[in-house]
């Protein structure tokens, strides 16, 4: 049986203070069975140390990006090497907006995982496909070529690092949810294609989660599906109802 992953990506938000409310207020009140869920929250890269210390123990740290150069004169890049110093566990990579504002393209995506996984990183390696792409029926072929690429970097033993983030883009931050039917023929292709692609072990064992205006209201019924094994969740995580977008997991099966 999976254990279901629960990230909360900040993304750009909040002053410290704003973040110390979130942590004390909502983050170290969460209680949930480390054995049925994972939960993990990527702050600013500024806040980590403070959340670092600051946080209760069952929750891990994420990062929300990584460079895709090493230690260096690479102004503004955040190094794997510097990430694993800091004993953080896990990073995003692969986000649509990283892709859509910042120029990362599925080769670039597939290196940088790459590299993480290589400093022993664990990834939340994220796919999705753009309304124009979804309405031209090219959603399978969109994220096949996203996973293709990262594939293409890594060996069959480090898949058991990844977990991979369906994050439909014309869903994220719209208020648009993909229905949980929807959901569920994604993550069902997604793990069609890891049996196909990388094996039977990968099938099995590698968690795909949701992301896409996922609340505290729609996240009971996305994770009935029997292929969608937790959340990466937006702006829902800045607010108490990721308490409850938590227990939704918690309390599934």
């Amino acid at each position: 049986m999976r254990r279901y992953f629960v990230g909360g990506n900040w993304k750009c938000n909040n002053t410290i203070a704003q973040t110390q409310s979130l942590i004390n207020t909502v983050i170290n009140k969460l209680v949930f069975d480390v054995n049925k869920v994972e939960v993990a929250v990527a702050p600013i890269f500024l806040h980590v140390p403070w959340v670092q210390a600051n946080i209760q123990k069952n929750v891990q740290v994420a990062l929300q990006n990584s460079s895709l150069t090493k230690v260096g004169a690479y102004t503004g890049e955040i190094s794997v090497e510097q990430v694993k110093d800091l004993a953080i566990p896990w990073v995003i990579l692969g986000h649509s907006e990283r892709r859509q504002y910042y120029g990362e393209t599925n080769e670039i995506v597939g290196k940088k995982t790459r590299i993480a996984l290589d400093y022993q990183l664990s990834v939340m390696a994220c796919v999705g496909e753009k309304l124009a792409e979804r309405e031209a029926g090219q959603t399978t072929q969109v994220i096949q070529a996203q996973l293709d690429a990262i594939k293409k970097e890594l060996t069959t033993a480090l898949w058991s690092k990844v977990v991979v983030a369906y994050e439909p883009v014309w869903a994220i931050g719209t208020g648009r949810t993909a229905t949980p039917e929807q959901a569920q023929e994604v993550h069902a292709f997604i793990r069609g294609w890891l049996k196909s692609q990388i094996g039977t072990q990968a099938e099995q064992a590698t968690r795909i989660i949701y992301g896409g205006s996922v609340t505290e209201k729609n996240a009971a019924d996305l994770i009935k599906q029997p292929d969608l094994d937790g959340f990466l969740v937006g702006g829902a995580a800045l607010k108490p109802g990721f308490a409850d977008i938590v227990a939704a997991a918690n309390d599934a099966r």
